[in-house]
Order: C-alpha cells, then structure tokens, then sequence
C-alpha cells in the first residue's frame, strides 16, 4: 500500500512538473518615450528598425491599443490591471510615481504562480520599502533609480554609459550603454533559469530613448542630419532595435523562442520624434489626443500560434494586460482583487471580433499635486474620442482629430460624459492619501531610507533631475516635503545634506562639472552652484528645530523621537539673510 501510494505521488509530481514546464515563459520589452511612428514598420521615412520590423512582421498587433500619455501611470496601470488613478500613480515626481502598497503587481501574480521574476531597467514606481520592484514580487532585479538616468533618485552622476545601477537593492557599476546593460543582465538571468522546472517572467523596461538625449554614436550617425536631439533620439531607438534582434536572436540559440511569450510595446508617445513622423496622429508625449497615448504593442508566441503577421484593430488597454497574462500564463488570479481590465485572448487569438461589446476606456494625464477632474482627459471607444469633456471626434474618419464633432452628436457625448462621470466618482475616494515613504519599517531593507527631493510635495515642478541639484534650483514652489509614515514609535536620525553621500561634498561647496558623453551636454556635466548655508531646519512629529551648519560640514544630523502615524518631513537649508533652498536629501535611520 505505501509503495503504491509513493507511485501514485511520484506520477502526480511528474504531471505538476510537466504542466509547469509546458506554461510559457514571458518576455515583456517597454520603452520609454517611443511613439506609434517611431518604427519603420509604421511608416518612419528617416529612422530604421528592422529587427523590430521583423518582429513587427512576425506578430499579432494591437493597433488601436492605449496607455497613459506619461511614464510613471502607464508602468502602474500595466504591471497592476488597474487603473493608474486608482493605484496613487497619476503623475511622475512629487511623491505621485509610488505604487500604492496593497496593489497586487504582474511580478507577485507570476512568483506567486511558481515562475521566477525579473525586472531590469526602468521601474519609476518607488524608490524605498515597499514600493521597489524587489518588494513587488520580482525575484531578480537591475535597475536605475527614479524615471531615468541621471535623475535625483538615481546613481549620483550616472550618465547613460559605464553607470551603477541597483543590483537587488545594491548599488553595482556597470560597463557600456545603459540599454545594453539591462538587456545583457536579462540574457544572464534566462540563462541562469532556463533550465529549471519553472518558467520565467522577464519584465525588460529601458530608460531609452527618455531624455536627455545620449546614444551610441555609431547609433546616431545615420541620423545626424535631424539635429543632436532628434539624432540621438533616434539613435536610441536604433540601439533597442539591435538589442530585441539579439534578444531574439539569443533565445532562439537557446531553444526558448517556440515557448515564449515575446510583448514589445511603450509607455506613451513620442517624445520627440512627431515632427519627423507621428503616423498623421494630433498630439505627442502628455497629450490627451491620439499622439500621447496611442502605442505598438507586438505580441509573438509561436507555440500559442500567435504568428504571421495579424492586426486587432479593437480597442485595447494597458489595464487589459496583466488578466490576459494571467490567462496564457495559467496561474490564479490573486484573491479579492477586481480589474479595470479585461481578459483580451479572444481577440488576440481571432475569436469573438463579431461579438465583442463596443468599449469605453478612459486615460487622462494628471501632472498635477492632486488630480483634477476632466484634466487632459480621453474617453474613447472603437469609433469615437471624447476629449476633454468638450471635443468629440470621429477617429475613424479623422484619425488626426481635426473635426470636432460634439455640436452634431450630442447623444454621443451624453454617453461617453455619463461613463467618465460614473468612472471619476469610483476613484475620487482614492486621491484622498498620498502615498508615504515608510520609516521604521522592520524590514530589513527598510532602515535606512534615502530620501530624495523628487518625491517633494510640491505645488510646482520639484528638482526631479541631477543638473537641477547642480543648479542649487530654490524656488518657492518647487520647495515641498516628503510624506512619511513612521511605522514604529522610536528614536531616529534624521542626516540632511545638499550633495548625496556619494558625492562626498561639504554642505557649501561647489563641484566641478563632470565628464560629457555623446548627445546633448549631460546631467552631470553642469557645474554645482555652491550654496552659503548658514543653517539646517527640520520640521517633524510636531518639532521644527534648526542647528547650524558647521564649517566643512557635509551634513548635519538632527536626532528626535516619532510616534506611529503619518507625517510631513519638511526640511531646508538657509544663509544668513535667511534665504531658504530645500535639503535636497535626506538620510532617515531608526535608532531603537
């Protein structure tokens, strides 16, 4: 009886692990700041594509498929299937580019479902505990910091080329073009798992061709002719384009192309390729028109049959992902979560075009403290776009969004407002608490925690990029604070400083402009403005306290007890005519 029964177990293992081995693996490839018309396969007369062309060729399209017009909420709404309103994610600096805790991402659906995880490249949704891609379900992590190179959050002095980037929460250089890096890192992660029992999940997202505007220069030679920024532009797509080449070109060597899920698509229009190519679309990267948030999106699986070159020309959604993935991915849906989305197979696969109901999505793009109702804002179905509450268009008729139609189709706009108005009211309730930064977390990756003036609450544009910290930028407006929430009653030190820790710079001093790299002049090749402080200031648990800044002093460092709850983390430097600039970081540690 015990030898059958030990039969009968090794026969089920057996068929668990062959299930396993039969679910695909996936590979999703997102750009950042590349358009519908940044590819020559769309129709670029200038720029060159031809892996993706290939690609292209070899795939099923979604042609009408729409994210959010800017970084942060298209990556939110992508990974979560909600949303990116609803997820605390509507804009890209001031404390809104943090997922919110309780949301459930692509990563732990996929880990928890026995695949292993990887991100490499851009997240910009939380740089500290809980919200780093290394907390979200994603086993195996290289990433930069905030929402590109070079930018506060990010390695100091970073640059596009021979950076450091965060190795599963540690900083580690790396030779080459930051593109290479991260799809070099995601070859070394499917070699290292390809043999196992489980599939894998690679979530391969590039800063490129974000701004500013760096590339290979054997990349953007072809197109010098465009100008530096458009050159380099191009030159960075041109240098993704060679890497899917030899993405694919590697997985085939590899024996993993027939069992692969291969997704290439992008996280808003273009950035600034429309003046060159736009696919006759209004409107480019933060437009509420066509040009913003319509984008490619290839998906290649041969052994589901998802080959050969095939249009779905339904309206589709970045929330419509992640059901879909969980559905080819055969992995449970996580419990009590309800998505904005839904299960898009049918379409993919040809089935059900003839009976699909006529949508209606939302996108809007709230870069703004707290969103503000119809901002920027689409209502879309297969026919029409309602935009801004105000204009409507017959987007098949007018691709371009020309003709407003509203006066001559008031029922139309009737139904597409009332569906807003119903969608707006549902969320209203989740703008209320701004994502916080947790402090004393027990985590043993929670303590410290670096805090950046990126994620300031600001009422203007924070310093969300390098030079900005080398301009000593002070203006009123674009001084805020950081929402916190102390999760564990104790003493803490607070450490503000004007230059990061790697920069090893007294709190006055000025700094020498650093090395330039191909493209327009680099983030760090600004020189740093020094700035007279006099005197550091710190407003937290119900204390504003000041102490001076000692000469040589390359911080200063306030101690302090906090109770449980959350807060607002206010902290500056002045000179002696009081004239404020905002610690632009800070360093928090729970002492016991």
């Amino acid at each position: 009886m015990k030898k059958t029964l030990l039969a009968w177990v090794a026969v089920l293992l057996c068929v668990v692990t062959a299930g396993a081995a039969q679910r695909p693996n996936v590979v999703l490839v997102i750009t950042d700041d590349q358009g519908y018309g940044d590819l020559s396969c769309h129709g670029n007369p200038v720029l060159k594509t031809p892996h993706l062309d290939k690609l292209h060729a070899d795939s099923v399209r979604l042609t009408d498929y729409h994210v959010a017009p800017t970084c942060s909420p298209t990556r939110a709404a992508l990974i979560t299937g909600h949303w990116t309103n609803r997820t605390g994610v509507w804009h890209t600096i001031m404390g809104r580019s943090m997922l919110r805790h309780n949301e459930v991402t692509i990563g732990q659906i996929l880990a928890d479902g026995g695949y292993h995880t990887a991100m490499f490249g851009k997240w910009h949704l939380g740089d500290n505990y809980p919200y780093r891609p290394e907390d979200r379900g994603f086993q195996e992590v290289l990433r930069h910091g905030g929402g590109g190179v070079g930018q506060t959050p990010d390695y100091w002095d970073n640059a596009y080329f021979d950076g450091s980037y965060f190795h599963n929460g540690k900083a580690v250089p790396a030779r080459g073009f930051c593109t290479d890096v991260f799809f070099d890192y995601a070859k070394r992660f499917i070699r290292k798992v390809k043999d196992d029992d489980k599939p894998f999940f690679v979530y391969l997202c590039t800063n490129a061709p974000h701004g500013p505007m760096h590339a290979p220069v054997k990349s953007s030679a072809p197109y010098v002719k465009q100008g530096v920024n458009v050159a380099n532009f191009f030159g960075m797509i041109s240098n993704i384009d060679d890497n899917v080449g030899a993405m694919r070109a590697f997985l085939k060597e590899e024996g993993l192309t027939d069992n692969t899920i291969f997704i290439f698509t992008t996280d808003n229009g273009t950035s600034s390729g429309a003046r060159v190519f736009n696919d006759g679309m209004r409107g480019a990267k933060g437009s509420e028109y066509d040009g913003g948030h319509r984008v490619p999106f290839f998906i290649h699986w041969p052994k589901g049959g998802l080959t050969g070159g095939r249009d779905v020309d339904m309206i589709t959604s970045y929330v419509d992902i992640v059901p879909t993935l969980i559905d080819y991915c055969d992995v449970p849906a996580p419990k009590g979560v309800k998505f904005d989305g839904v299960n898009i197979r049918p379409l993919i696969e040809g089935r059900q075009e003839e009976t699909w109901p006529d949508r209606i999505l939302v996108t809007d793009s709230q870069r703004v403290r707290d969103p503000i109702k119809w901002r920027k804002s689409a209502v879309m179905t297969d026919q029409w776009r309602l935009v801004n509450g105000k204009e409507l268009f017959d987007i098949n008729a007018d691709p371009g969004q020309k003709t407003n139609l509203a006066k001559q189709h008031p029922a139309v706009v009737s139904r597409l407002a009332k569906f807003y108005e119903a969608w707006w009211q549902e969320l209203v309730p989740t703008f209320g608490q701004p994502t916080a930064i947790y402090l004393g977390h027990p985590a043993p990756s929670a303590n410290p925690v670096t805090l950046t003036c990126h994620d300031w609450i600001a009422d203007g544009s924070t310093p969300w990029n390098q030079r900005h910290i080398r301009n000593a930028e002070k203006k009123p407006r674009n001084t805020g604070f950081w929402a916190v929430d102390v999760k564990s009653a104790g003493e803490y030190s607070v450490e503000l400083r004007r230059w990061p820790r790697e920069a090893d710079r007294a709190i006055i001093a000025d700094l020498e402009a650093g090395a330039d790299v191909p493209g327009v002049k680099a983030f760090r090749a600004a020189p740093g403005q020094p700035f007279a402080a006099a005197n550091a200031h710190l407003k937290l648990g119900g204390k504003e306290l000041t102490l001076p800044v000692k000469e040589g002093a390359k911080s200063v460092t306030f101690r302090l007890k906090l109770k449980p709850g959350r807060d607002e983390l206010w902290a500056k430097f002045t000179d002696e005519a009081g004239t404020p600039m905002g610690a632009f970081y800070a360093y928090v540690t729970q002492l016991r």
